[in-house]
């Protein structure tokens, strides 16, 4: 059994809707486990915005854990959906996959080199490693089981004994024109598939036709597509004719028998919930219209004699860095892709801190060391009580769950200067060590493990996100003729520094030397403030910082100096310098 942790804080978000969903609950079905669901369809990869989906209900969930209730998170996979499209840039998969367009995504070969048996269980797989990663406990329910072992049927009979009632609700909306509504504006395309819900997305309502409506759809019974027409129901039998208006085939089956099919989304949806007795489940953007089906599923709902889940709409997640990333891969990254380059507790604190109506961006570019500079102040000022008490709420959510704290690195250094240690050392494991162990000279890394798994995460950075024109390459002879050109204010300069590298050899050290040269340069103490100086210093430092750059990188920017110099090594730097 999980341990039960002191609840966090009562004034951020989450906390909130623990609060209602717990009351809510008591007052739907008392006395039982509190059941908050979440939907995704592995049509392709599962995105960065599909986790939102899970996430929010996830730290509700786990809030209601701490508090000692009983709770399931469902994660409802839609792999019974039709194959809608070929996703573009998925490796192993081109264009003859559209002949399976209309199958059930578990029927569809899964891409060429996959271990996983269907299209479905691929597109799963990676998703649940990354879950498991971010310590998200959940029960998962596949539709293709639900519906094929006939879990649902007396819910099919029921909706199409009500057929009429149903089409009665959808019929307000089809004549309908939405109204104008205000909506946010995706950065660019890959925000706008983020914003795709599951193959749900697709709104479907069930046919209409001479026969009149109905919203089941089956599964051809040769082609395996859901490209059908019921022609008629009998109410009293159940027997279904239908035909296939892709392969021509037709046939005549009992639905009380039969599990070949599904309802359509506008009527599944809302059957599972009243199914499941779900109290809380977010819905995206793209379900919050009128019309849409979360709406319409609020009415549709009491036809299976249950209600409507609580739960907010949830805004886009965006991705800086993304449009790098979706020029190569078709598509906005997955959960497991900024696992890769970030550790669980990170990605865990961008969805907590913010409400989810409010939108926000996973950087993979330089943005990621402002945000891991910022997640380590935070961890700072909490293990100091000095932070504000939803911050406190929003780190607890993030560096655990109700069962404890997830693992972590050791040793925290900054992300930055892994990053430029693993970018200046190119995979070399004893280099890195040599000069991560120089930073703090008093309490020196015994080895580079300490820093794992941040320090991997880093190295995946520079590796797979940072341009090859933006790495860092130490020059391997001295630039004879820039050092030749230097006038004797700058080689002063270059002297105070090779003067001082010896006594100031630790990341902090070298922090005060190249900072305090130019103040010296100026009669100015190394330790002056930037109040006590004159504007003119920081154009002097930022031409001897250039000077350096140029002479160590042959580039006017770079890694921080000191974790540069501190990777170069003092002999080598001595000599790129000219002494």
């Amino acid at each position: 059994m999980p341990i039960v942790a002191q609840s966090t804080e009562t004034t951020d978000w989450v906390s909130r809707f623990a609060d209602e969903v717990i009351e809510e609950s008591e007052r739907r079905a008392p006395g039982k486990p509190v059941v908050v669901a979440s939907g995704l369809s592995p049509s392709g990869p599962i995105h960065l915005g599909n986790l939102r989906e899970v996430m929010t209900p996830h730290l509700v969930a786990d809030e209601i854990r701490r508090r000692g209730h009983q709770v399931r998170h469902l994660i409802s996979w839609d792999d019974y959906d039709r194959y809608r499209k070929v996703p573009a840039g998925v490796a192993g998969v081109d264009e003859s996959w559209g002949e399976h367009i209309g199958k059930p995504l578990t029927s569809v070969p899964a891409p060429k080199g996959s271990a996983h048996p269907n299209w479905a269980e691929h597109f799963k797989a990676s998703m649940i490693d990354a879950l498991a990663d971010l310590g998200v406990e959940f029960d998962g329910i596949s539709q293709t089981a639900q519906y094929t072992s006939g879990v649902y049927r007396e819910q099919i009979l029921h909706a199409m004994a009500h057929r009429g009632d149903i089409d009665a609700i959808l019929d307000q909306y089809r004549t309908k024109k939405a109204p104008a509504k205000k909506q946010q504006k995706p950065v660019d395309e890959a925000e706008v598939e983020a914003a795709e819900g599951s193959g749900a997305a697709a709104e479907d309502d069930g046919s209409s036709g001479s026969a009149g409506y109905f919203p089941y759809k089956p599964y051809c019974g040769n082609c395996e597509k859901d490209l059908t027409t019921v022609t008629s129901y009998d109410d009293a039998t159940t027997e279904l004719s239908y035909t296939c208006n892709a392969c021509g085939f037709a046939e005549t089956v009992r639905l009380n028998e039969f599990n070949r099919g599904k309802l359509v989304w506008k009527v599944d949806w809302p059957m599972r919930w009243a199914y499941e007795g779900v109290v809380f489940e977010p819905s995206g953007v793209d379900h919050s219209s009128p019309g849409s089906s979360f709406q319409v599923g609020g009415q549709i709902v009491g036809i299976f004699g249950g209600k409507q889940p609580i739960g907010p709409m949830y805004a886009f997640v965006g991705i800086s860095g993304m449009a790098k990333m979706s020029s190569s891969r078709g598509g906005v990254p997955t959960p497991g892709d900024a696992l890769k380059i970030m550790e669980p507790q990170l990605l865990r604190w961008l969805y907590a801190r913010r409400r989810p109506n409010q939108s926000f961006k996973i950087a993979f570019d330089q943005e990621i060391q402002r945000l891991y500079d910022e997640w380590d102040k935070l961890d700072a000022k909490v293990a100091e009580g000095a932070a504000l008490p939803a911050d406190v709420a929003a780190h607890s959510r993030a560096v655990g769950t109700a069962g404890g704290e997830l693992p972590r690195t050791a040793r925290v250094l900054p992300y930055r200067t892994l990053a430029s240690v693993a970018d200046i050392t190119a995979g070399h494991e004893d280099q890195a060590l040599r000069i991560l162990s120089e930073l703090d000279p008093e309490n020196p890394l015994s080895a580079l493990d300490e820093a794992r798994p941040r320090y991997d995460k880093a190295e995946a950075w520079i590796n797979t996100q940072v341009p090859a024109d933006q790495r860092t390459i130490v020059r391997g002879e001295p630039d004879a003729e820039l050092l030749k050109s230097l006038d004797e204010a700058s080689q002063q300069s270059l002297r105070l520094l090779l003067d001082g590298l010896a006594s100031h050899w630790s990341l902090d050290g070298l922090t005060h030397l190249v900072y305090g040269v130019p103040k010296v340069q100026a009669g100015f103490p190394a330790d002056a403030t930037p109040k006590e100086l004159p504007a003119e210093i920081k154009t002097s430092q930022r031409a001897f910082f250039a000077l350096l750059y140029q002479l160590l990188v042959s580039r006017d920017t770079g890694p921080r100096l000191p974790t540069l110099l501190l990777a170069v090594g003092q002999e080598r730097v001595r000599a790129l310098l000219g002494e």
